[in-house]
């Protein structure tokens, strides 16, 4: 039970207390509501306060899974810098407050968005009727800003952009998922499937990679 609950619990207690105690008979009902509605305005911006702050919290928490999942990406990707890989991180658009979290550009020039995922690993990721599946929870959406994110990104450099969601914690259904063009996999079968990528798509010239870095800076920084 949320805090939050039971201080509404405990006001309607003592609403009930107080209204019943001995002596307050013969008092109108317009002087007990005078008298229990300071303590109860109270509680009441006390509830709302702690539901804003459990909020606060889980939102930072989520936050935090998130940063935590972008930072193993990175060292992931890291493997590719040495094989003639640019790996970028981080990137802003032009327009707007999104982010790109990763974009890999081969040596031959295929580009690749790389969307960090970290979802509860007691459930599966999962396509169910059309719809993508984290158990029972309906996150279709959530890949809409990748979508984004690759679109801008294709338009800046002029070139088709692959879309890649890493997965960290959740299991993915049969291990690979394409879900609406966009490739989700485990995040230990990152670095395989971005090479294999590279291998089975035309690349756009060796320049790609140092063109996106000019083109696209780190978030905050441009």
């Amino acid at each position: 039970m949320s805090i939050g609950t039971l201080l509404l619990a405990a006001a309607v207690f003592a609403w009930l207390v107080w209204g019943s105690r001995p002596g307050r008979a013969g008092r109108s009902a317009a002087a007990r509501a005078r008298q229990l509605r300071t303590p109860l305005v109270r509680l009441a911006e006390l509830v709302g306060i702690q539901t804003v702050r459990g909020r606060q919290a889980a939102q930072a928490a989520q936050f935090a899974a998130g940063a935590e999942g972008e930072r193993r990406t990175g060292r992931l990707l890291a493997v590719l810098r040495p094989l003639g890989w640019t790996v970028l991180h981080d990137l802003a658009l032009p327009t707007g407050r999104a982010n790109v979290d990763h974009l890999v550009v081969s040596p031959r020039g295929v580009a690749i968005a790389v969307d960090t995922k970290r979802w509860d690993a007691r459930c599966r990721v999962r396509i169910v009727r059309g719809r993508l599946l984290h158990g029972d929870l309906d996150v279709t959406d959530r890949l809409r800003g990748l979508r984004h994110e690759t679109a801008t990104v294709s338009r800046v450099l002029g070139v088709p952009v692959i879309s890649l969601v890493v997965m960290h914690g959740a299991p993915v259904d049969g291990g690979e998922l394409i879900f609406d063009g966009i490739r989700i996999v485990p995040a230990d079968s990152a670095v395989p499937v971005l090479r294999s990528i590279a291998r089975r798509h035309r690349g756009h010239g060796r320049d790609l990679g140092s063109r996106a870095a000019r083109a696209l800076k780190p978030y905050g920084r441009n």
